[in-house]
């Protein structure tokens, strides 16, 4: 049986442009004489549509799209995609994420998912109802179980505990499936990649049944899909992976299904870049916007989210804007032009030191014998001001630039660097930053070495340092790390070898900036957690 899979890039809610994407997909596969479609999970509504799953007319709508796809299907070619489906039961939530088996002009079998995941970004047990019943279906003779997702990850263990005593695949094996099909949204973070390789395999090899895996690709909200679609056979062999980060339209062979000879083995870096590039792309994109503009200091977090941008948007869609005060360096500001240079985007220089004295007129601070925190806060809150003002005026999409590192410790002010639409590094440490860096420059020299070299600043008073705050960002970002992604406590952060007054420091600005980061932009996220909507902490808090 030849079989094609389709990783598509939706967006959420579009349901006549979801619908279009997987009915050019179906036109190929007939075309190319495949049997079988298959696509991703919820690929008529998008994923995550999270509360809009309260709104009936766009579950209906997708339910219509559904049945359009499957007036498509023949008696010679048929169809598996993800939908919302309605559980007529008047127990439960009445919602299920459901895969859609369609053939002969209409869907033939609903399976809804089993495992409904409640852990980081997922919240699925909030809308849908899981799956009563497990049943093989016939195609041309095959015999095939569906899953959706999570499904597949039932032996998983997160933090050496499994979350589900039922195994979906287990149950399809047992009940006479020759073929395990998994239409997937599973966001990426760095290390993701092998995990779901194992997961493949393993699922393939305990069965002894092939495993077709298509996995959503895009960008939607904070979350970005990476398709990497995987086909394992009966031996757990990989025989199939899909483009990282791109759409793609393949097919396979059920009758050859030999090992890929070398997988794909791209560095964390390389995978970073493309899931902020492709994040950022698809948020203005699907926000309706076009451009961007962006504050650039001459800081390295500013050139690289210029860089960024160019690579999602192209040049011409991004505007560089340079804000100097008067404790903006010469260097800073040459750094910052010929960044906008090498990058051929538009850039303005806007001078903010009359404003700045006119705000410390008007409170009545005086900076004769140093500059106050207030003073300081103004000049950021001045520029935020400023680049929400153009754009207002040129509908372009703010892109504020701090990262992971400051949010954290909430080195960042209020309504000042944390203005703008997408914080494209607010998951990406300062450390990856500089990483990041280096790797923009591997080709060609876009960020000017000196701004590589230079210790990172604010400038918002004389001689200022970043350590002069904050530990050194080598210290700083494990401790962040240990505390934020491994949960650890000070006691088990300190036996990695780290001051106990640093990690006691670090981790009061973390728990206690929660208020700020509740206000920050969304982000893009990269790491297996980020903040936002996958780390839920109260902001009054505190552990005594």
């Amino acid at each position: 049986m030849k079989i094609a899979i389709y990783q598509i890039n939706t967006t959420v809610g579009n349901f006549k442009g979801n619908e279009s994407k997987i009915l050019k997909g179906i036109d190929l596969a007939k075309r190319k004489e495949a049997s079988l479609a298959i696509f991703p999970e919820m690929a008529t509504f998008g994923y995550p549509p999270r509360d809009l799953l309260d709104k009936p007319y766009l579950v209906d709508a997708n339910i219509a799209v559904a049945n359009r796809i499957a007036k498509q299907t023949t008696k010679d070619f048929g169809c598996i995609f993800g939908f919302i489906a309605r559980n007529e039961n008047k127990i439960g939530r009445g919602l299920f994420n459901a895969a859609a088996l369609a053939f002969d002009g209409k869907i033939q079998n609903v399976q809804p998912k089993t495992l409904l995941p409640t852990y980081d970004v997922f919240d699925e047990a909030r809308h849908f109802d899981p799956a009563t019943t497990h049943h093989p279906i016939t195609v041309q003779g095959l015999s095939i179980g569906l899953m959706v997702c999570e499904d597949l990850w039932s032996d998983y263990e997160f933090g050496g505990r499994k979350h589900y005593d039922f195994d979906p695949a287990k149950v399809l094996k047992n009940a006479g499936a020759q073929l395990l099909v998994n239409i997937s949204a599973s966001p990426f973070h760095v290390g993701k990649r092998e995990t779901r390789r194992q997961l493949i395999a393993e699922a393939a090899k305990q069965n002894q049944l092939p495993v077709i895996y298509c996995n959503l690709v895009g960008g939607n909200d904070e979350l970005v899909f990476d398709g990497q679609s995987l086909v394992a056979n009966a031996k757990g062999e990989i025989v199939f992976e899909g483009k990282r980060f791109e759409e793609e339209l393949a097919f396979i062979d059920l009758e050859s299904l030999k090992p890929v000879a070398k997988l794909d083995s791209p560095s964390d870096i390389e995978e970073i870049h493309d899931a902020l590039v492709l994040g950022l792309k698809d948020y203005v994109a699907k926000c309706h916007f076009s451009k961007a503009v962006i504050g650039l200091s001459g800081g390295i977090d500013s050139a690289v989210v210029g860089v960024l941008a160019v690579r999602a948007l192209g040049a011409k869609n991004v505007l560089g804007v340079s804000l100097p005060s008067a404790y903006s360096s010469v260097s800073s500001l040459k750094d910052a032009k010929e960044l906008a240079k090498n990058l051929k985007i538009d850039y303005r220089v806007i001078p903010i030191h009359n404003i700045y004295l006119d705000y410390l007129k008007t409170l009545k601070i005086d900076i004769r014998r140093g500059v106050p925190l207030a003073a300081e806060n103004i000049q950021a809150r001045i520029r935020g001001n400023l680049l929400m003002a153009i754009s207002n005026q040129t509908n372009a999409l703010v892109l504020s630039t701090g990262n992971k590192s400051e949010l954290a410790c909430g080195y960042c002010t209020l309504y000042g660097d944390l203005a703008g639409g997408l914080a494209l590094l607010s998951d990406v440490p300062k450390m990856t930053v500089y990483e990041l860096a280096r790797f923009l420059n591997k080709k060609k020299k876009l960020i000017p070495e000196n701004i590589l070299k230079k210790p990172p600043s604010a400038e918002l008073r004389p001689n200022q340092k970043d350590e002069d705050s904050l530990p050194p960002y080598k210290v700083l970002d494990p401790i962040l790390k240990a505390y934020i992604e491994d949960h650890l406590s000070v006691g088990e952060i300190v036996k990695l070898g780290f001051s106990k007054k640093i990690v006691e420091e670090v981790i009061w600005r973390v728990d206690h900036n929660e208020y700020k980061r509740r206000q920050a932009p969304p982000g893009i996220k990269i790491t297996s957690k980020a903040f936002g909507i996958g780390r839920r902490f109260p902001i009054a808090w505190e552990y005594r």
